[in-house]
This record gives structure tokens, sequence and C-alpha cells, in this order.
């Protein structure tokens, strides 16, 4: 029975990370709002090492249409500014010598819409990772029934993790209906 907990356990742990993960991918969607989030996967050429950009800079939201970025070495100005220019995030940055400024521009209908489908995508990708979750939990649970554990035990242990699955599944569509709402919000 302690087997069984465990695994029971670690499939909950594995569900849970697929969420985290999902928030995590869905946080990089923008809405057409600033977020200093919106710049995290941007990584700078900092002497020779690709550093986050939020290890050599700040970044603050002056308004909902602006993003800041202040370098801590003046001399980083213009490697952040090309480090943006380079991501796909579609970001035109100028510098005015101080720090590098981005205009967030309003999002069109088309763009919006594009937005939720990638939103949705993210979504299917993480109720996949939930499945296989739940695969491998009953895979493993299958396999305690050479160590000597009851049909019963198992029986009872996949309905938990169906549950489980069903619990996580919802929480994916929770989460992507407010990304879907903030995405559509004009």
């Amino acid at each position: 029975m302690e087997e069984i907990n465990f695994y029971l356990d670690e499939a909950k742990e594995m569900m849970n990370k697929s969420i985290v993960h999902l928030k995590d991918a869905l946080s990089k969607i923008r809405a057409g709002k600033a977020m200093p989030g919106m710049l995290g996967g941007v990584m700078v050429d900092y002497y020779g090492n690709m550093t986050p950009l939020s290890q050599v800079a700040s970044i603050s939201t002056p308004d909902a249409r602006t993003l800041m970025v202040k370098p801590w070495e003046k001399s980083m100005i213009q490697e952040i500014e090309r480090s943006i220019m380079n991501s796909d995030l579609g970001l035109n940055p100028q510098n005015d010598g101080e720090q590098v400024i981005i205009n967030i521009p309003a999002l069109t209908e088309d763009r919006r819409l594009q937005l939720v489908k990638q939103a949705k995508t993210e979504g299917e990708n993480a109720k996949i990772s939930i499945r296989n979750a739940r695969k491998d939990t009953n895979d493993a649970l299958k396999s305690l029934k050479n160590d000597g554990a009851s049909e019963d035990d198992i029986k009872r242990s996949e309905d938990v993790v169906q549950k489980l699955t069903d619990e996580f599944s919802h929480k994916v569509d929770d989460v992507l209906a407010l990304k879907e709402k903030d995405i559509m919000t004009v």
C-alpha cells in the first residue's frame, strides 16, 4: 500500500508540474498589456556569456503600453536593444542613452485570435502531459500486481488517478479561460 501511495503522490506532482509549466508558458503570451515577464526569455550577450535580461537590467512598466529596461551598466544598452530586436517577440526597442524603451502596440483582432489559438495549443500540451502522467502511473500500479498488491487496491488506485486526471484537466481549462478572457479584452 505504501508503494501505491508513492505512485499516487508522484502522479499528482507530475500533473501539478504540468499546470505550473502551462502558467509559465501563458505568461509569455502577451495580451496587449506591457508586462516585465514578456521579456523573460530574452538572453543578452554579457561579456561572452548568454545571460537572462533580468540579470543585467531592471525591467519596469511605467504604463500599460510601455516597458522600460534600465541596464546596470550603460555599456550594455546596445546589446540589450539588439537582443530584444532579435527575439521573436516582434518588439521594436529604442534607447535614449540611459535605458531601452519599448512601446507595446495595440493588438489587432486577428492577432488576438492567433494568441488565443497559441494559448489553446499550450493548454492541449498540458493536457497531454497530464494524460502521460496518468498512463505512467497506471503502468506502475499494474506492475505492483506482480509484487503482491491486490487487484482491488490497484483498481481503487487507478480510479484515484483518473479523478486526479479529471481534476487537473479542469484546472487547465480554467487557466485557459482566464488567459483567453485576458487576451480578448480590449
